[in-house]
């Protein structure tokens, strides 16, 4: 549901979206050719947390900017315990739509 809303409000602002419903989905298409500049993911995954796939893609791709979405209280540190590496920015759920788009603006901004 969550992943739906993003989609549709990232697709509304006139971004170019790929879904992935899994940690293994997601490398796939972080592998492919596809011009990727942020990834959103949740901090909580089946199977892997948010910050390894984070830190997994940013090994694919260094310069990826990642916005992470967590239900729990903003914390400098996610999922493997490590401080936010550069361009690693965090959303708390719930949170708006237009805060959703405003946050994603001022990343792709900088």
């Amino acid at each position: 549901m969550v992943r739906m809303l993003v989609v549709e409000t990232l697709e509304e602002q006139g971004y170019r979206t790929f879904e992935a419903e899994d940690v293994p989905s997601a490398l796939m298409v972080l592998n492919s050719s596809q011009p990727i500049n942020l990834l959103v993911t949740d901090v909580t995954l089946p199977g892997q947390n948010g910050r390894q796939l984070a830190d997994a893609a940013k090994q694919i791709r260094p310069g990826l900017k990642v916005l992470f979405m967590t239900g729990y209280a903003h914390n400098i540190e996610v999922g493997n315990g490590s401080a936010m590496a550069e361009g690693m920015e965090i959303i708390t759920k719930p949170f708006s739509l237009d805060g959703l788009a405003k946050k994603i603006q001022s990343m792709m901004a900088d």
